[in-house]
């Protein structure tokens, strides 16, 4: 009867042990078939990735590109520098006794501060970070602590690796600065400084692999405004550790590319001139007093030296300077305050493009053109008398010098100051006799524009100011934005000066006006306009080569570190004044006297006119509570010399040493007028480039056997 079910469950069992063997099975298979997977199929793969764990990316940093002037001779150079860097992931895996051990083993090898260290290891961004000092780079890429180690220390260091787990020791390049000549050339090289973190996302986002968290930018000058070229490419070096991070060798390296060199159009032989003799013309000019018996304060200066017919630099100088190797490292505190430092004169102002000076009667020749494009001419006679009264006010001659009726020349020559402001005072009741009236046609203004005053050059160095040209538009633009201020100091006057207290109230009731005095003041380049030297180089170019306004470049030529040719830089033809010919020479030769029986007179004693005309202007600008301002503007067929000194007396006076010597070094003339060797041989070759030789010497460009 029971017999049955007893079978039934008897085969239920048999099942389940049967479907249970499957399952056993099939799970012993899998995990066969996945272990051949992981050891057979994939094991290469998985085995170079575990091998991976022990190896870290460092970036190598590479040589970044030699700035050369027009010769070949190196302005910027490279050295070899030794880098100490943490790599935190392995610093991540010590106890908080031995990470404190190691810090404390690196400060004092490096002769840092603990917190100094720490701080370098801060990401920039988090908590306690200080932008300077902080990492921008990634957190896995070893962070430098110190970036110009001695020889000695980082050996030190590799040799005793088992104490400083984590840290790596690598040599790069930084910058160096041969000087050739003496020069610094601090405002036209510019510097470098440590990617931010802006430049950095904004590099990731171009995916731009240029740029690392470790890399040295151009700040200013050409270091900046080439900077793409200059700093190459990095490369990678593979470095295996151990558990503990210290490291056991190299293995293997992906090299960085170097940078290109730029070319530039400085001819360092000149540019060293300038600067020293611009140096020792303040110097001498401190020692000077002017008439009250005050020493001249000799602030600043600048010079610009350029191609006529291109526009290339071959010389800028600014005073005061700096010597560009102290941003080399890292700078201090103590160093960059002193840069900013007016009390130092501002050395990080680049006084040749980025000062602004009143032209003083540099500004005649400009104006010259101006009146005889509208209506004078040759034959128009003013007279320079000592003074010439313009409403309530007498507008004189320096020192009270009187030639009676002359014509533009002889303005020019002896630099008469009424017969220009009765220039101005006739266009002035000609078109614009309406003081309110914004509108008015103002032919000098007009002529000014022309010539590129009132708007940036646009030179290839970043950082440039663009002047002013004070006409009617800017008065009142000035006075819209200006007449709370002095209508409230007009109310409540306090202890200001009694010169003040009347300034600020007839500023409030009519500063929008613009009157004669000011079309006066306008036509020998004094009130508020204002130019940079570089400005003024260039439109005296103009005068030297026809009327074209170039634009001012530094850059020639990029070269890649095989000597080849990347790219030329070409001048840049920016606009066109229309001159007559008939008013472009009588201007050149009225420019000419000047050097021949005028103001240059004493500069030019000697000078070979029969083999090159010189021509120049000088000026003597006045500013209320400064002391003068002296300018030289000079230009022969093939350049333009300009120097410029603030608060340093007459033009002439402060600069002619200067701009003599300048012009002596560009075309081989001595004080006697012996031909010696000139700067720049072969001055028509201006786009030859120096020879760059397959073992790495850079040779000056090749001469026409004729030369």
């Amino acid at each position: 009867m029971n017999s049955r079910p007893t079978s039934a469950a008897a085969e239920r069992s048999r099942m389940r042990l049967v479907v249970l063997q499957a399952l056993v099975l099939a799970l012993f298979s899998t995990l066969l078939v996945r272990l051949w997977y992981l050891q057979v199929a994939s094991g290469d793969d998985y085995r170079a990735k575990a091998a991976s764990q022990s190896v870290r990316e460092v970036v190598v940093q590479p040589d970044r590109g030699l700035i050369v002037d027009a010769q070949g001779r190196p302005l910027v150079a490279n050295r070899s520098s030794w880098v100490v860097s943490i790599d935190r992931t392995t610093l991540g895996q010590l106890s908080t006794d031995e990470q404190d051990l190691l810090l404390e083993r690196v400060a004092k090898a490096l002769h840092h501060k603990v917190k100094d260290v720490r701080a370098r290891l801060l990401n920039c961004g988090t908590e306690g970070s200080v932008a300077g000092t902080c990492w921008n780079g990634s957190p896995f890429q070893p962070v430098p602590v110190d970036d110009d180690v001695d020889q000695q220390t980082a050996q030190l260091i590799r040799e005793q690796a088992e104490d400083y787990p984590g840290v790596v020791v690598q040599e790069q390049s930084v910058r160096a600065y041969p000087r050739p000549y003496g020069v610094e050339a601090a405002h036209v090289l510019g510097y470098l400084s440590p990617v931010t973190e802006d430049e950095l996302t904004a590099a990731e986002k171009k995916s731009d692999l240029s740029v690392n968290g470790a890399s040295q930018v151009g700040r200013a000058g050409v270091e900046k405004e080439y900077d793409a070229y200059l700093r190459g490419m990095p490369g990678y070096q593979h470095v295996a550790v151990d558990s503990k991070g210290r490291v056991l060798g190299e293995s293997g390296r992906d090299d960085a590319v170097p940078g290109d060199t730029l070319v530039t159009s400085i001819d360092a032989k000149v540019q060293g001139v300038a600067e020293s003799e611009l140096h020792k013309a303040i110097l001498a000019a401190r020692a000077r007093t002017d008439r009250n018996g005050v020493h001249y304060r000799a602030d600043s200066g600048a010079v610009v030296v350029l191609d006529a017919h291109t526009g290339r630099v071959i010389a800028m100088a600014s005073e005061p300077t700096y010597d560009p190797g102290i941003w080399v490292g890292g700078i201090t505190q103590k160093q960059l305050s002193h840069l900013y430092s007016e009390k130092a004169g501002t050395p990080l102002l680049a006084r040749a493009m980025q000062g602004q000076f009143a032209p003083g009667s540099t500004w005649k020749p400009i104006m010259t053109v101006g009146a005889m494009l509208n209506g004078m001419g040759p034959d128009t006679r003013l007279n320079c008398s000592p003074s010439v009264q313009i409403g309530n006010r007498a507008f004189g001659n320096y020192e009270s010098e009187s030639f009676g009726m002359i014509d533009f020349k002889t303005a020019i020559t002896v630099s008469c100051n009424t017969f220009f402001y009765r220039v101005g005072l006739h266009f002035w009741q000609k078109y614009g006799s309406d003081p309110a009236n914004e509108n008015a046609r103002d032919p000098l203004v007009a002529e000014a524009k022309k010539f590129g005053f009132g708007k940036a050059t646009g030179i290839d160095i970043p950082g440039e100011a663009s002047g002013r040209i004070a006409d009617r538009h800017w008065k009142r633009a000035y006075y819209d934005s200006m007449k709370k201020y002095y209508c409230g100091l007009a109310k409540h006057p306090g202890d200001a000066s009694a010169f003040v207290k009347l300034f600020a109230k007839e500023f409030c009731a009519e500063g929008y006006l613009y009157r004669a005095g000011d079309a006066a003041n306008f036509a020998i380049g004094q009130g508020d306009t204002i130019v940079t030297p570089l400005q003024l180089a260039r439109a005296y170019a103009a005068l030297a080569n026809g009327g074209t306004l170039y634009r001012p470049t530094v850059g020639k030529a990029i070269v890649d570190a095989d000597g080849k040719l990347v790219k030329r830089i070409e001048p840049v033809a920016q606009a066109k004044v229309r001159i007559p010919r008939s008013v472009l020479a009588y201007v050149r030769d009225a420019m000419n006297n000047v050097t021949l029986a005028g103001t240059l007179a004493g500069t030019f004693a000697g000078w070979p006119q029969d083999k090159v005309t010189m021509h120049g202007k000088t000026g003597t600008a006045e500013v209320y509570g400064k002391q003068t301002t002296g300018w030289v503007g000079s230009y022969t067929k093939d350049y333009v010399v300009v120097s410029m000194i603030s608060q340093a007396g007459t033009g002439a006076g402060a600069n002619s040493v200067v701009v003599r010597k300048i012009w002596d070094t560009l075309y081989g003339f001595g004080e006697d007028a012996k031909s010696s060797r000139p700067a720049i041989p072969g001055v028509t070759e201006t786009d030859a480039l120096p020879v760059f030789s397959p073992d790495g010497a850079i040779l000056p460009p090749a001469r026409k056997e004729n030369e």
